[in-house]
């Protein structure tokens, strides 16, 4: 089941926050529900994504992406991600996630995310997300642009890697 008490939460509190820069760091604190858990009793490996989620969405609102997407009609999808898993969460462990854009190519917007707890990375997430509208995909440089950006910083040498290295994997899936 989707959090939606979560969304509510996180909406209310971004709502009221400060803005950030586009590149600007966006923190956010969760909690580990027992709902969250899986048969091993730790942070479901699903559920993180999902919380993920709520930092795209939180950093999405203070950055004000949101205003320029409703007002042009564009739809934002995850096109790719490579996830790294490091720590154990247990229930009601509190931990704060860290959201921000790494910058954009031709297609895409590189976003990072992490997850902390008591100083040790839990997870750490770096996604590719693509803006679309009804007629399929939108440049980058267009949506920057219409947030009022007007240049990417190089992206890490590490992400061009990943997301080359990407490009190799047959699609579709061999049957």
């Amino acid at each position: 089941m989707y959090p939606i008490f979560r969304v509510v939460k996180e909406v209310l509190i971004n709502k009221r926050a400060p803005k950030i820069g586009a590149f600007d760091t966006h923190v956010s604190e969760h909690i580990c529900w027992p709902w969250d858990l899986d048969m091993w009793l730790e942070l479901n490996n699903g559920r993180t994504l999902t919380l993920f989620d709520l930092g795209r969405m939180g950093h999405g609102m203070r950055v004000n992406l949101f205003p320029v997407m409703k007002r042009e009609k564009w739809m934002v999808t995850v096109a790719g991600a490579t996830v790294r898993y490091r720590k154990r969460t247990r229930a009601f462990a509190k931990f704060e996630m860290r959201t921000r854009m790494l910058g954009w190519d031709d297609k895409f917007f590189y976003i990072e995310q992490s997850t902390w707890r008591k100083g040790d990375c839990i997870a750490h997430i770096v996604l590719r997300a693509a803006v679309t509208d009804h007629d399929g995909l939108v440049r980058a440089g267009n949506v920057a642009a219409a947030m009022g950006l007007d240049h990417s910083p190089d992206l890490p040498e590490w992400v061009i890697a990943w997301s080359d290295a990407d490009q190799l994997r047959p699609w579709p899936p061999i049957k």
